[in-house]
């Protein structure tokens, strides 16, 4: 598994000749509940860029994006957020940037307050014709801080959970909740900031998570890489 934080400028270069495809893991800091850290969005990102550069050997994982679009869980201590202008134009200027070394660049998000402003940058970058394709994990369950999300933490980062905390937050569908969180956040329909209930997560259910996000994330290196120059996708 190759960090770009461990390589050096020659190191890079190198990895790029050789037909390396970086991976950005973009994540958050924000709440999580009061059982999980408040980067859980940005250390599943990189657990998972990780994983799937043990797949494959030409899979670079960038220093991540810990910080991004938040705004929703305003109202609870220690969240962090830049904004969906600001995201936006971070990635821009992140992937054109990485373009000068790497021939293509996976944007690998698991926050789904990004998903506004990075779909909004893919769609910028692939006009510009520059190569760069975002990912998120296939993962089915609550929306937030729930039994999804624990169950993950459990397996990369045990010792980060609170399971004494766990308890559940609101629980209706995503069809019904999204709009309020839209209008009113995540505070005005779940007090302790979770959606969904974490009870029941467990480390099996996080590694076998972690399984298909890993080989899925490589499968879609793979295929990139394969990709000529021009044939890009946006979320």
């Amino acid at each position: 598994m190759t960090r770009l934080a461990d390589t050096s400028w020659p190191t890079a270069g190198d990895l790029a000749a050789a037909g390396a495809v970086l991976v950005v893991p973009v994540g958050a800091t924000e709440q999580h509940g009061p059982h999980l850290p408040l980067t859980t969005d940005t250390d599943i990102a990189v657990a998972v860029a990780e994983a799937a550069a043990d797949l494959d050997p030409r899979l670079v994982v960038a220093p991540a994006v810990a910080y991004g679009s938040s705004g929703e869980h305003e109202g609870f201590a220690g969240t962090l957020s830049i904004g969906q202008e600001a995201t936006e134009s971070l990635l821009v200027e992140l992937v054109r940037s990485a373009g000068h070394t790497f021939a293509h660049v996976v944007l690998a998000c698991t926050h789904g307050g990004n998903a506004g402003p990075l779909g909004r940058a893919v769609d910028r970058l692939a006009g510009e014709g520059r190569p760069v394709t975002a990912w998120w994990p296939r993962w089915e369950g609550d929306l937030h801080a729930g039994r999804t999300e624990t169950s993950v933490m459990l397996a990369i980062a045990p010792q980060r959970v609170r399971p004494d905390r766990a308890e559940a937050g609101d629980g209706r569908p995503a069809d019904q909740l999204l709009p309020l969180l839209r209008t009113a956040g995540v505070r005005a329909v779940s007090p302790n900031g979770v959606l969904g209930d974490p009870r029941g997560a467990s480390v099996e259910e996080g590694r076998e998570l972690m399984r298909s996000a890993a080989a899925d994330l490589a499968a879609l290196v793979a295929g990139v890489r394969r990709r000529p120059v021009g044939q890009e996708v946006a979320p």
